[in-house]
């Protein structure tokens, strides 16, 4: 029987068998070479600490309301198949599908697991990957919205000073992004040695350990005493973003494309925040509608960042780090994506 990554329990993942069942006349069979996990919101579940398991996101309302006793969450322990992307070649197809064929290589979201069952008539997310192209970069098709949205929320520019807080994928995109439209520094912030090189590496002028630096002051003096222009938070630290209110312009705007968490200390609107007219833009790629709707909606934003992704602008050979093969991937998660995570950036999977 075929085989997937669940999470049995809080902060706990095993590997367990599934079955498949008969494919529909609209819909192919994907045998799995690589995935990849989520890194932060997946992360939040894994741990336990969503507020979804208590609350639901009512979209009437827009606001978080107490879940009834009688109703399901999406998260249950037991069940869950981790994962993100996927990628892999269609080994069956219904009568219906048109638009592929049997050998293609695709990817689309989803769990780790070895096969994958999806509707393949007017499914746009299910997308067809140049042989030419990276798995490690189709893997990236997720964060790299994000830090598209991020970058666009922040009203970034050609000639801006940028600083990016968090090096995970979303930050190394979002790095990657502001250096290539032109902003004349890029600073990307984060404790972690093997991120910072790699954002170094990929077109950031300027790397700060946020743990044996005070970010916002060397921000200052890498622009004359202005601060940045604008920032993409994605670490969800409130210390980031207390060194990126000290460090940002006046006026200037900060994105925090973060999945937040409650914020218990290290963060003081009083000081910097309340003297130089920042402005915070909660940032999310797949909120509807776009700031910019009807021009911009998230459908765009995918094709633009597959688009990127698959010819070569972005590069993500390094973010996906390290690669482990299915068999280990349940120690994998536990360990690069929940218990030790400064020993990636993000995790991928062979199989």
């Amino acid at each position: 029987m075929p085989r997937q990554l669940v999470a049995v329990a809080p902060r706990v993942a095993e590997i367990v068998e599934y079955e498949d069942r008969e494919i529909l006349p609209n819909e192919v069979k994907v045998k799995v070479e690589y995935a990849a996990p989520k890194h932060g919101t997946e992360l939040t579940d894994f741990r336990g600490n969503s507020p979804f398991l208590k609350e639901k996101y009512d979209s009437e309302w827009h606001m978080f309301v107490p879940r009834a006793k009688e109703e399901q969450t999406e998260i249950v322990f037991g069940k869950w198949n981790l994962g993100n992307q996927w990628v892999g070649r269609i080994i069956e197809k219904g009568s219906e599908v048109k638009d592929y064929e049997l050998g293609d290589r695709v990817c689309s979201y989803g769990g780790i697991r070895e096969t994958h069952i999806v509707n393949a008539v007017n499914n746009y997310r299910l997308r067809k990957l140049p042989e030419n192209a990276s798995w490690k970069n189709a893997l990236c098709y997720d964060p790299a919205q994000f830090a598209m949205g991020a970058v666009r929320d922040a009203n970034i520019r050609v000639g801006d000073r940028v600083a990016v807080f968090g090096l995970g994928a979303i930050g190394q995109i979002a790095v990657q992004l502001c250096k290539k439209m032109g902003t004349s520094l890029v600073a990307a912030i984060d404790p972690i040695e093997i991120r910072r090189q790699v954002a170094k590496k990929n077109g950031a002028d300027v790397v700060l350990d946020s743990t044996t630096t005070d970010v916002g002051m060397e921000l200052k003096k890498l622009t004359e005493k202005m601060g940045v222009d604008a920032v993409v938070e994605t670490s969800g630290h409130p210390a980031a973003l207390q060194s990126a209110l000290r460090g940002l312009a006046y006026g200037g705007i900060i994105a925090y494309g973060a999945f937040g968490k409650e914020i218990t200390g290290g963060l003081n609107f009083g000081k910097e925040a309340h003297f130089n007219y920042g402005r915070i833009v909660f940032s999310r790629a797949c909120s509807e509608p776009n700031p910019e709707y009807p021009r911009w909606n998230r459908k765009r934003i995918e094709e633009v960042c597959w688009e990127l992704l698959t010819n070569g602008y972005l590069n993500c050979e390094d973010i996906i780090n390290p690669v482990v093969p299915f068999e280990k991937s349940a120690e994998g998660y536990m360990k690069y994506v929940d218990r030790e995570p400064h020993l990636s950036i993000k995790m991928g999977v062979e199989f």
